[in-house]
C-alpha cells in the first residue's frame, strides 16, 4: 500500500513538471524571442536536445552589460536582449530544443523550459493528375501524457479510498458480530 501512495507521488511529481514545460513554435528561417522569466543581474542560457547533454550557450551580464559566449560559433545565432531574454536569428533545426535561463551560482535558480519547435510543412498532391500542391501545416502534438497519468493517479486514489472504507466497514462489523455473540451464548 505504501508502495502505491509513492508511486502516485512520483507521478503526480513528475506531471507537474511536464506541465512547467512551455511550447513556443516557429517556422525554420524566423528569429525568435525567448523569454527568460527571472529578475537576476547575471543568467546564463543553455538547451536541451535528448539524448545530448546540455549545450551552454552564453553568459549574460546586467551591469555593465556584457555577454559571454561559450563557443564563438554562437555570436552568430544568439543574442541578449533586455531583461536577458535570448534572441535566436534564423532559426534552423538545429537550433530545437528546450532552452533554460539560470544562475550558476549557490542557489541555482531555473526558469520555465521553452521547448522551441517547428511547425512542420508537407506537400501533398491533391491527384495524380494534377501538378498543384497543397501544403498542410501539421502542428505538434500537445502533451497530453500528463493529463492521461493525471485521470490515472484520480482513478486510483478513488479504488484506493473505496477499498480503504469497505475495509474499515468489514472490521467494525465483524468486530461487532463477535462481541455480541459471547453475549448471547451467556444469556
Amino acid at each position: 500500500m505504501l508502495k502505491i501512495l509513492l508511486l502516485q507521488l512520483y507521478l503526480l511529481t513528475w506531471c507537474q513538471v511536464a506541465e512547467i514545460l512551455t511550447n513556443q513554435i516557429t517556422d525554420l528561417g524566423q528569429s525568435v524571442t525567448i523569454n527568460c522569466g527571472l529578475d537576476l543581474k547575471e543568467v546564463t542560457w543553455f538547451v536541451l536536445n535528448i539524448p545530448d547533454p546540455p549545450v551552454l550557450i552564453l553568459r549574460s551580464f546586467s551591469n555593465p552589460p556584457a555577454t559571454f559566449y561559450f563557443n564563438n560559433r554562437f555570436r552568430q545565432k544568439y543574442s541578449v536582449q533586455p531583461k536577458h531574454n535570448l534572441f535566436i536569428n534564423n532559426v534552423s533545426i538545429d537550433e530545437l530544443g528546450v532552452y533554460y535561463c539560470t544562475n550558476i551560482d549557490r542557489t541555482a535558480q531555473f526558469s520555465n523550459g521553452i521547448r522551441l519547435d517547428q511547425t512542420t510543412r508537407i506537400l501533398v498532391p491533391t491527384q495524380p493528375s494534377e501538378c498543384q500542391n497543397h501544403t498542410v501545416v501539421v502542428q505538434p502534438k500537445e502533451l497530453t501524457l500528463w493529463r492521461t497519468v493525471t485521470v490515472i493517479f484520480g482513478l486510483i486514489s478513488v479504488v484506493l479510498l473505496f477499498g480503504f472504507i469497505a475495509f474499515i466497514g468489514l472490521c467494525k462489523f465483524f468486530a461487532g458480530r463477535s462481541n455480541k455473540h459471547p453475549q448471547q451464548r451467556r444469556n
